[in-house]
């Protein structure tokens, strides 16, 4: 980083010495005085205007708890201002000490700043006692550990940042630091910044879990961010304009302040937004000179040729570049991060950042038309053979192969429907030519399709309409296909819309085009006669129209509806081959099992999603991230909250569609809540609760919230609520839950009896059922309470029959404490289900707060031991002495000594005595 001349400051450092670091001489011969920047001493000032990002800072004190943080990006992430902006934040701990490596600094050079920081770090606290000596040069063995040993005295850590660390050539240099790293006891703690990963033995960290990395995807701006950056530059781009712009930019900082001021002078910043890429001058400067320039030349002939794809796998680069190496070398650009991108998958793929991806297609036309005709022609065949018929198709017309692109579309029409409106980076390829249209007008209909997969709807219209006027005269046999790709075409395009009606009234024309003989009614969309039979016309058109009406039924809350549209169209799409669309309506169905309590079809249904081979690349992020969203239901409902925020975390894109975003809220509100964040929940159900899309996923929201208000202490807040929430006509049954949980709670439990919804109800089958689940744990719980504990006992076991089977446990172990306490009494009645109560009651005692002193219940005078307390929880069993004796495989004598131990220490006679008095005093 350059340096202002008037930061330019001086220190000096007395060495006159020849050192060894570990075996490596080295001369540090420097006369009387080494000078020292104090410049490189000192965390620079961030460049104006800053815009403050905690997450970052708190995520450095979170790390800088261990001794290795590492913040590894390419140029322009924003790493030298980050760390500037958390060394120079005010702070009760110790101030970090700042080193700024330069290019070509030797082991002395860099060790003479090493030293002058540890030392400035170290000097004036007198409670930590003299400090520590520090060698002026590269300290001899002796010396480490001399230093080391200081250092592990301290009361305090010292923070060392280092910026700009890959700058360092020789290992040898960092040799010193790592020994004090490591023989410090964590006494010295490191902050780096670097373009790669330093020459340290960082796996023993890694290994310890005691390494904190911050990459490109931490230092990304979010799209609040960007807002902010804007805002600070003075630039008005309107908010729907801002995640367009940290898409196009991917959160790249320095993008993103090339964005800023290239939008700042314009008279149209949301044209703006659209036009800003890679290609403008200062920033495909920016990126040859800081990003590709360093590279290898092979590698950045592999990365221009590959940018006739948006994405590409080591095989497919092979193929466009006839090289073997081809993979190797994204692999190996992938690893510095930032600008070249590797998803998760197996085999990986490979993307450029969208900014590199403008400048390498640029780059690409300035081979010669042929060249890059062959690389779409390669890349056509690849697609093809690899099952991708939507990018093979894009490849085909790029290339001007006409046959092929008509041909495509002929045997590949039902996977070239997109999934949803996306952008695709690719440019458009060229229009087919009048002559070759009006021989063929499907090759039309194909560059519509192109377009519309693409979410090019204006070109796709135009070539739909040109297709349209080129088919008047086709045969009839021909004219039959044709209505059916235009009808095809027609849903896409109203797909794209979001035109729910035209979705509708496109899938009525597609269905109409086959006959009823095959297996499909042309009004209903239902089997003509049986519809487990195969029929490959009527199979394609049922798994499309079907997932274009599933779709819409989703987005409109209609989730039953939604469920039999998927469930027909994977049925279709299975017997089809039309590996696409089963995907599409296997993690949709996944989700919708979820939703409705079908927790181990959704799971089981979801990792059948991810695992087909669609699934493994950057085409399906959507579909994966219903399947990664029901898993988080599944993991919620199972009460394993770790698990379902990786889930959800993994949702991605599904979670910010209707339908999605109500369930993603439900599954973040309750981890949220039982994480103690009730605010923060609150008001994630209460924006969901405003956008819900249809009244049943819109009641599943206001129940949730009215619950949690009511659960904090707002009961008004939560009448109020269900207030609004009741229509006046038949009531939901998670509402009329909610309804009759708020009654209990306020103390009226006649109310809360006629409140409550019946769940054993025949039409209550239809219930999601963790509604049910609730329904007769409630009623359970008020029979205990009134004192019908046989009516309670019976009803517990029958909500047990119905949660086992699928795992639930979170309805247990988050419920009334009433609910514990029955299980915990259920427990002497004989169940069926003991295993699952007993680890129930452990685990719902794990999640209740501490309870205040029981004054009324006299503390033991002696202590159970563990031993004793293990034979306890088995004295809640019906096992004999003798069979808890095998169990634990001890002596029946030693048993029953242990068990008079308990009752004398409990003061109890008997075994169910014992028990009471364990379960009053939450023993067990």
């Amino acid at each position: 980083m350059p340096e202002e001349a008037d930061q330019v400051r001086f220190a000096t450092a007395p060495t006159d010495a020849t050192t060894e670091v570990f075996g490596t001489s080295e001369p540090f011969v420097t006369g009387a005085t080494a000078p020292l920047l104090t410049s490189r001493l000192t965390p620079p000032v961030p460049p104006e205007p800053v815009v403050l990002r905690p997450r970052l800072v708190d995520r450095l004190d979170r790390g800088a708890g261990g001794p290795v943080t590492l913040v590894l990006a390419p140029a322009g992430w924003g790493k030298t201002t980050v760390l500037s902006a958390w060394a120079r934040a005010e702070r009760d701990g110790p101030v970090p000490a700042w080193v700024t490596v330069a290019e070509g600094d030797t082991t002395g050079r860099l060790w003479a700043y090493l030293a002058a920081a540890l030392r400035a770090a170290v000097a004036g606290e007198p409670d930590e006692g003299p400090p520590p000596p520090v060698p002026d040069g590269p300290p001899r063995p002796e010396q480490l550990e001399t230093l080391a040993a200081g250092l592990a005295t301290r009361e305090r850590p010292v923070l060392l940042v280092l910026d700009d660390l890959h700058r360092v050539a020789d290992p040898a240099a960092l040799a010193g630091l790592e020994f004090l790293l490591r023989h410090g006891d964590g006494r010295l703690r490191l902050v780096a910044g670097a373009r790669h990963e330093p020459p340290l033995a960082l796996h023993r960290w890694r290994l310890a879990g005691e390494l904190t990395v911050i990459g490109p995807d931490d230092l990304a701006f979010t799209a609040d961010e960007v807002a902010d950056l804007l805002v600070a530059h003075g630039v008005p781009v309107p908010a729907e304009a801002v995640p367009r712009l940290a898409e196009r930019t991917a959160g790249w900082p320095a993008g993103l302040r090339f964005a800023a001021l290239a939008l700042g002078g314009g008279t149209d910043p949301a044209r703006a937004v659209e036009r800003f890429g890679g290609d403008q001058p200062d920033v495909a400067a920016y990126l040859r000179d800081e990003v590709l320039a360093p590279l290898d030349p092979a590698a950045r002939d592999v990365l221009r040729r590959c940018a006739v794809a948006v994405a590409v796998r080591a095989d497919l680069a092979v193929a466009l570049t006839g090289r073997a190496d081809a993979g190797q070398l994204l692999a190996t650009a992938a690893r510095e991060g930032g600008f070249v991108q590797r998803d998760g998958g197996e085999p990986p793929w490979y993307r450029p950042h969208p900014l590199l991806a403008d400048l390498l297609r640029d780059d690409l036309e300035r081979l010669s038309a042929g060249e890059v005709r062959e690389l779409h022609r390669r890349a056509a065949g690849w697609c093809a053979a690899h099952d991708r018929p939507a990018e093979a198709l894009h490849h085909a017309l790029a290339a001007a192969e006409w046959d092929d692109a008509t041909a495509l579309l002929l045997t590949r029409w039902p996977e070239l429907a997109p999934d949803e409106p996306v952008r695709v980076a690719a440019p458009a390829p060229p229009e087919p030519p009048a002559a070759a249209v009006r021989r063929d007008p499907e090759l039309a209909l194909a560059a519509a399709a192109e377009r519309a997969y693409a979410g090019d709807r204006a070109t796709a219209d135009g070539q739909l309409r040109r297709a349209v006027a080129h088919a008047v005269d086709l045969p009839e046999p021909r004219r039959d296909r044709f209505r059916r790709l235009v009808a095809a075409v027609e849903l896409s395009l109203a797909r794209l819309a979001g035109d729910h009606k035209e979705v509708r009234r496109a899938a009525d024309r597609l269905l109409a085009t086959v006959p009823p003989a095959s297996g499909v009614h042309p009004d209903s969309g239902g089997p003509a006669t049986d519809p487990r039979a195969g029929d490959g016309e009527a199979d394609d058109v049922r798994a499309v129209a079907d997932a274009a009406l599933g779709l819409v039924a989703l987005a409109e809350g209609a989730l039953a509806t939604a469920g039999a549209r998927f469930g027909t169209a994977l049925t279709a799409a299975r017997r089809a081959g039309r590996a696409r669309t089963e995907l599409l309506c296997a993690s949709r169905s996944a989700l919708l099992e979820a939703a409705r309590g079908a927790l181990r079809a959704a799971e089981e249904h979801a990792r059948e999603a991810l695992a087909m081979p669609p699934c493994q690349g950057w085409s399906s992020r959507l579909d994966c991230g219903y399947a990664y969203l029901a898993l988080a239901l599944v993991c919620w409902q199972r009460d394993r909250p770790a698990e379902a925020a990786a889930h959800l975390a993994l949702a991605g894109p599904a979670g910010a569609e209707p339908g999605g975003a109500a369930l993603a809220a439900l599954c973040r509100a309750g981890l949220l809540a039982d994480a103690g964040e009730p605010a923060a929940a609150l008001r994630g159900l209460a924006g969901a609760r405003a956008g819900a899309p249809g009244p049943e996923l819109g009641g599943w929201l206001t129940a949730a919230e009215a619950q949690l208000r009511a659960t904090v202490g707002d009961l008004d807040g939560a009448r109020a609520l269900l207030d609004v929430g009741g229509d006046g006509g038949t009531p939901d049954p998670a509402l009329a839950l909610a309804s009759a949980r708020l009654r209990l709670r306020a103390g009226d439990a006649r109310g809360a009896e006629r409140a409550l919804p019946d769940w054993a109800a025949p039409e209550a089958a239809e219930w999601p059922l963790p509604v049910r689940l609730g329904a007769g744990l409630l009623e359970a719980a008020s029979a205990g309470s009134a004192g019908d504990a046989r009516r309670a006992g019976r009803l517990l076991e029958e909500v047990l029959a119905l949660a086992e089977p699928e795992g639930f446990r979170r309805v247990f172990t988050r419920a009334e404490p009433e609910v514990r306490d029955l299980l915990a009494s259920h427990l002497d009645s004989g169940t069926a289900y003991w295993a699952t109560v007993s680890d129930l009651v452990r685990d719902a005692d794990a999640h209740r707060p501490e309870p205040a002193p029981d004054t009324s219940a006299r503390a033991l005078d002696e202590p159970l031991t563990e031993r004793e307390l293990t034979i306890l929880r088995y004295l809640q069993s019906i096992l004999s002495n003798v069979e808890i004796a095998a169990e634990l495989s001890l002596s029946v004598n030693t048993v029953k000594t242990h068990v008079r131990n308990i009752y004398r220490k409990l003061d109890a006679t008997r075994r169910r005595e014992a028990v009471r008095r364990a379960r009053e005093l939450r023993l067990i």
